[in-house]
């Protein structure tokens, strides 16, 4: 697969997002299932693998370092501090200083690992300065337990706050046809600051791949159902916009999925995609994406359809957006 630049790493163009093997979309496969996924996934040229101690509660972590150690050296290895589950498994932010450098200790022994790759601030508790929670993270730089440092769902004035206290090697945060905050600021951020910009749910929480049509059948846990993008008129609204973006699809020779891949990529050399899959075939699917090569009308043919102006609803309800940082809801 082709090669993007992270920080100091040279990571597969697309990487994987690996937290619905362990939590939110759809049913979870088995540890077999997932095991196979993640293998499958080096064996196709994936060198980039994105985790997080809140996916799963932990699971995911463990997943990872259960399957992929005995391949280690072959990929690079993102996870995230500063949101997870209390002990009653109520979700939490929580940036305090220690409570970083405890939750990176718990992840290295899940991941079966002495130092982490790319370490993410998940959210930043906006009633901690920013400087505080970095500056943690940086000790943990020093100590050598982390290797380079990312920040999650944070807008490009607190991206340049964290940068001057230490270099920041990636920005993470929700980017698709259908998701436009990052094109507010923080793209720009990154690449003036030497960022990587890693766009989570680059296939719209799988709505671009064209094979969800129906919520109700997603089960009763699925995190996509509170999100007003997925619920009645807002979705039969969106909906609406899959024929043309299908058509754009065949017109192109790819699937709906590496569409909106081969998009992404095409808006900086900085943006690197970290779909998440449970099933080989997308997994495959995902992998080719890179070699799709969109003309300058097809580009603007999916800008005008898929936009902020034509999509309806916002991505998330209004206790969770409270808890971002990023500029545009």
């Amino acid at each position: 697969m082709q090669k993007r630049q992270l920080g100091l790493f040279s990571v597969s163009a697309i990487g994987l997002g690996c937290m619905n093997l362990s939590h939110a979309y759809g049913t979870p496969p088995d540890a077999k299932i997932a095991g196979d996924v993640l293998l499958k996934a080096l064996d196709l040229g994936y060198t980039h693998f994105d985790t997080a101690a809140l996916y799963g509660f932990g699971a995911n972590e463990t997943l990872l370092g259960n399957v992929l150690k005995i391949r280690s050296g072959e990929f690079m290895l993102a996870s995230k501090c500063g949101m997870f589950r209390d002990a009653e498994g109520k979700r939490e932010i929580d940036a305090r200083p220690h409570v970083l450098k405890k939750t990176c200790e718990d992840s290295l022994k899940r991941l079966q690992t002495d130092v982490i790759d790319l370490y993410y601030l998940h959210r930043w508790q906006k009633t901690i300065p920013i400087e505080e929670s970095i500056g943690a993270l940086a000790d943990l730089v020093r100590e050598g337990k982390i290797k380079a440092i990312g920040l999650s769902e944070v807008s490009a004035d607190t991206l340049m706050k964290a940068h001057r206290v230490h270099p920041i090697a990636a920005l993470q945060t929700e980017y698709s046809l259908w998701t436009r905050n990052a094109e507010i600021a923080v793209l720009a951020a990154c690449k003036k600051i030497g960022a990587a910009f890693v766009a989570f749910s680059p296939i719209a929480r799988g709505f671009l791949g064209g094979e969800l049509r129906d919520v109700t059948v997603l089960p009763p846990k699925d995190i996509r159902l509170p999100m007003p993008r997925f619920q009645g008129e807002n979705f039969a609204k969106n909906l609406k916009l899959l024929d043309g973006f299908s058509k754009l699809a065949r017109e192109n020779d790819c699937t709906m999925a590496q569409l909106s891949l081969a998009w992404l990529l095409a808006q900086g050399d900085h943006v690197i995609p970290i779909p998440g899959t449970t099933r080989i075939d997308h997994l495959a699917e995902n992998a080719a994406a890179p070699d799709v090569r969109l003309s300058t009308e097809t580009l603007a043919r999916l800008d005008a359809l898929i936009n902020p102006n034509t999509v309806s609803g916002l991505r998330y309800p209004a206790a969770v957006q409270a808890e971002i940082d990023t500029e545009g809801a």
